[in-house]
């Protein structure tokens, strides 16, 4: 099946700082603007003929549950034929209904979430519906069986609490090892781009130093590759324009994009 692309400009579950809406346009920009060719590092050629761009899904300041219902209707209608979808956000709560949406598709589903945070706050500040509770939501409704994160580094109490609530495989980047345990079955990425260091994308509204490399994050997406998944969709999220450098930022997101949609054809 043919890859699809859809940006979601949403940022109201931000609890920090505004500007990730305005991403999907930013990537897409970068990634079309001939500093770079289509071929991934696995040697797959994306140029725009082998994949379908859907356009953006404007949500403006849409309350919680609506922006939900509004991903979930898109992204069903985008896959009702079976092609993986790969989104670039908007914030992290994106990931939410997306995975939601894909669930009434598939069983058992495997994230591999990479990320600063691991997102699993019951609420923030009142609000669980925040770019940091997407994955409590998800695994406590069922929506995925199995959550791997990676470059998590800033792990509350509570995230912990969480984490063995649902029995998350939690890889903090102080003691990983560098490898992916063996996957099987339906996979969905989601790549929080402030997992990465800052020195290497400074474009994030969370800026937490002591992350993972380019490198590494690319060695996550290729080891999945070459595991017995199946991806069925991605997501490259949290891309603030505001705070990016040189468009730094956008070029890290437009790579991850390019290497996402190689394994997902």
């Amino acid at each position: 099946m043919t890859p699809k692309v859809l940006g979601i400009e949403y940022d109201a579950r931000s609890s920090f700082m505004r500007g990730p809406a305005s991403a999907p346009d930013v990537v897409r920009r970068v990634l079309h603007a001939g500093s770079a060719n289509y071929t991934t590092e696995l040697g797959t050629n994306v140029d725009p003929s082998r994949w379908s761009d859907l356009g953006n899904l404007d949500l403006g300041e849409a309350p919680p549950l609506d922006a939900r219902d509004q991903i979930i209707t898109a992204v069903s209608e985008a896959t009702a034929d079976g092609s993986p979808l790969l989104s670039i956000g908007g914030d992290h709560f994106v990931t939410y209904p997306i995975v939601a949406a894909l669930s009434q598709r598939y069983d058992d589903i495997t994230i591999v979430h990479v990320d600063a945070h691991p997102d699993l706050y019951d609420e923030l500040d009142g609000d669980r519906y925040s770019h940091a509770c997407p994955f409590a939501r998800i695994m406590e409704s069922g929506h995925a069986s199995r959550l791997l994160q990676f470059g998590i580094r800033t792990a509350t109490a509570h995230q912990r609490e969480q984490a063995d609530r649902f029995g998350v495989e939690m890889h903090e980047v102080r003691t990983w090892d560098g490898s992916v345990p063996p996957l099987t079955g339906p996979v969905y990425i989601s790549v929080d781009v402030d997992g990465l260091d800052p020195a290497y994308a400074p474009g994030v509204s969370h800026h937490e130093p002591g992350g993972l490399t380019m490198r590494q994050v690319l060695g996550i997406i290729h080891d999945v590759a070459q595991s017995e998944a199946q991806v069925i969709g991605a997501d490259v999220v949290e891309i603030n324009p505001e705070r990016d450098i040189h468009d730094m930022t956008a070029m890290v997101g437009a790579k991850l994009v390019r290497e996402l949609l190689g394994i997902m054809g």
